[in-house]
């Protein structure tokens, strides 16, 4: 592995740990402040959230900062990164997940792993992936195309805020939060019976996603190197 690749992996991994510890902790927290109202938990969950990906994508950008096995493949997809690079990074994003949890059950007293009961299934629910990590990627290369990589932060925090509230799934759209989240039996968690369909969706809905960004955007890789070198 090249020290720049090492560099990369290493932002992924701590990236999508904070990512998933800002998820699952917030969650925690969300219930035991707000023990009666799940409309509020829910919105103290999806604002910290927001927060999180913004502050983290600003902060590793210069190194990486896609946190999204589902952005990474796309990229690959794009050309914009060799297949050794997405599977290291990949790796990465899922080891940091699930490091992530672990930190986030432990600073609450929880076990450090708990698996998650809360079964998350249904037609509206899976579609709802689809939606959500179909408009991740369009906000990303569209940003990215409009020439404000500056401003993908912003537009990723506010974006996955609101899928929160308008996709039924509430927009996990990455499949290292999905798996992670399976280890904690707490407000954000999700039972192992439904992370596969969850993680097929994602996959569906980055295909998805790839097919409109080539549309959309005839200088597709030129777009998806430019997010590599950000993220």
């Amino acid at each position: 592995m090249t020290s720049d690749l090492a560099r990369r992996a290493l932002a992924e991994f701590v990236g999508t740990a904070f990512l998933v510890a800002a998820v699952v902790g917030s969650g925690i927290a969300a219930v035991r402040l707000s023990p009666h109202d799940v409309g509020l938990q829910l919105l103290e969950n999806s604002v910290i959230t927001g927060g999180a990906l913004v502050a983290l994508i600003l902060a590793l950008q210069p190194v990486s900062a896609a946190f999204n096995p589902v952005v990474t493949l796309v990229e690959r997809a794009l050309g914009a990164v060799s297949t050794t690079h997405a599977a290291a990074l990949i790796v990465a994003q899922l080891a940091g997940g699930f490091l992530g949890t672990v930190v986030a059950n432990l600073m609450f007293d929880l076990d450090a792993v708990n698996v998650s009961t809360h079964h998350r299934a249904g037609s509206g629910v899976l579609l709802g992936e689809v939606v959500a990590t179909l408009g991740l990627l369009v906000v990303i290369f569209g940003t990215a195309r409009a020439g404000r990589s500056h401003r993908v932060a912003y537009a990723v925090g506010g974006y996955i805020l609101a899928a929160y509230w308008f996709t039924s799934s509430t927009s996990f759209a990455n499949p290292a939060v999905t798996v992670s989240r399976m280890f904690s039996n707490t407000f954000a968690g999700i039972a192992p019976s439904s992370v596969a369909a969850f993680v097929a969706m994602q996959l569906l809905g980055g295909l998805l996603g790839y097919v409109l960004v080539r549309a959309l955007y005839p200088t597709a890789r030129a777009v998806a190197s430019e997010v590599a070198l950000q993220a």
